[in-house]
């Protein structure tokens, strides 16, 4: 969105507005942009008077004179105006309040707000799923919340607390790939393994009245259901009840995907008796060739040279009597799991076309597969970053479905 010039306010004002909006950071440590931004969404008065000041550090450099507060909050205001131009802004008359952490680009969010959720807080470390992020929401994501810094800005109340938290410690293929590359996996992968007990330190101290979690399949089987049974003796540890259930996105979107979701309900207020149960999933039979887009870029078609590869390759494989290879989607049926490599080579999943060589999902295809809206932005970031963040994201719906019965625990409490 670009800042439209304005009529009533002074050059000076617009400029320095336009120079805050220019000057927003991404990243892991970019706590003082995110800090601007969740005030523009939210408009809390609590973060009012930081917001202003760290309007004012950010510009340091960027202006020939001093900025001083009242101007910062004359630009900061100006900007506030044209909040409402993002294609997901929060619900009017929001139900409940929920953080987003290890947001990605945002398919919690999307979820919880169609049942009217507000997200208080948001989290992602990765710069690209950032700038995806705002561009759906407004919102610069604070970076990494292993951090004390990010950590002291969650609210102090909020009534769901929301995690994908990653999963390559735990995935059949990256359990695979590091045991090849003699690294360390689950609990013991020191730099993403560990990101659960930040999860369970932020539910012990804010006291959320439920949790919802994320992860792959494998995470119930890895290393023999030890890493499971401690995520699970943790949290009933907190006190909490414990719901789990692996379920697959192919009830929503033609694509097979199947996770294990984790939620659980504060034993202080609902004393294990939540009026709780995973939602049972009706087959809508949905078909590859409903999500494809009628005219395509050739860009998107396989060079002859990656084809010959692909085909050499699936080849080589089959005479050694295992599977890898490309996967060809049967158009009227579901696709394999698309996943974060997809950008390199598109190989899981290509779209067979007659007379020519096959070719990747575009992004919006790629959107489409995960059930994000037909307005949702997927450019904001190159092609191939697009391909990593809904190769890594969550299915929309699903997310929703389980949400909903979230939500009705909570109404079920207050009758």
């Amino acid at each position: 969105m670009e800042l439209i010039e304005p009529t009533l306010l002074s050059t000076k004002i617009y400029g320095i507005a336009d120079k805050i909006w220019k000057v927003a950071l991404f990243g892991p440590d970019n706590y003082k942009s995110a800090v601007i931004s969740h005030y523009l969404r939210s408009k809390k008065k609590n973060l009012k008077k930081v917001a202003i000041e760290f309007s004012k550090d950010l510009l340091e450099g960027y202006l020939d004179e001093d900025v001083t507060s009242k101007v910062a909050e004359d630009a900061l205001q100006y900007l506030i105006q044209f909040q409402d131009n993002i294609p997901f802004p929060k619900p009017a008359n929001p139900k409940f309040t929920f953080i987003d952490l290890f947001a990605g680009i945002g398919g919690f969010r999307l979820a919880m707000r169609k049942q009217r959720g507000e997200c208080v807080f948001s989290s992602e470390w990765d710069a690209m799923a950032q700038k995806t992020y705002y561009a759906n929401f407004g919102e610069i994501p604070f970076g990494d919340i292993t951090k004390d810094e990010t950590k002291k800005w969650i609210p102090k109340t909020f009534d769901i607390l929301c995690a994908g938290f990653p999963c390559q410690p735990f995935s059949i293929a990256g359990v695979s790939k590091k045991i090849s590359l003699g690294r360390l996996h689950g609990f013991d992968d020191v730099k993403q393994g560990n990101l659960f007990f930040h999860i369970a330190e932020i539910i012990d101290k804010h006291r959320p009245k439920a949790f919802f979690l994320e992860n792959v399949k494998n995470l119930v089987s890895h290393d023999k259901g030890k890493t499971f049974k401690i995520i699970k003796d943790t949290l009933e540890g907190l006190g909490y009840s414990f719901h789990s259930k692996i379920m697959n996105g192919k009830y929503f979107v033609p694509q097979n995907r199947e996770r294990t979701f984790m939620v659980g309900f504060d034993s202080n207020i609902y004393n294990y008796k939540e009026n709780f149960q995973f939602p049972e999933l009706i087959n809508l039979n949905k078909k590859v060739k409903d999500i494809l887009e009628n005219k395509v870029e050739s860009k998107y078609t396989l060079s002859d040279h990656l084809w010959k590869y692909l085909q050499d390759y699936a080849k080589k494989h089959k005479e050694k009597g295992n599977g890898f290879g490309f996967g060809l989607a049967d158009l009227n049926g579901i696709s394999r799991t698309m996943s974060a490599r997809y950008y390199k080579d598109g190989s899981e999943i290509l779209i067979p076309q007659k007379n020519k060589n096959p070719r990747r999902l575009t992004q919006r295809e790629a959107a489409k597969l995960q059930g994000y809206p037909d307005d949702f932005i997927v450019d904001a970031v190159s092609m191939n970053q697009a391909y990593k963040q809904f190769g890594n994201s969550v299915v929309v719906p699903l997310i929703e479905a389980i949400g909903e019965k979230i939500i009705e625990a909570f109404e079920s409490k207050k009758r």
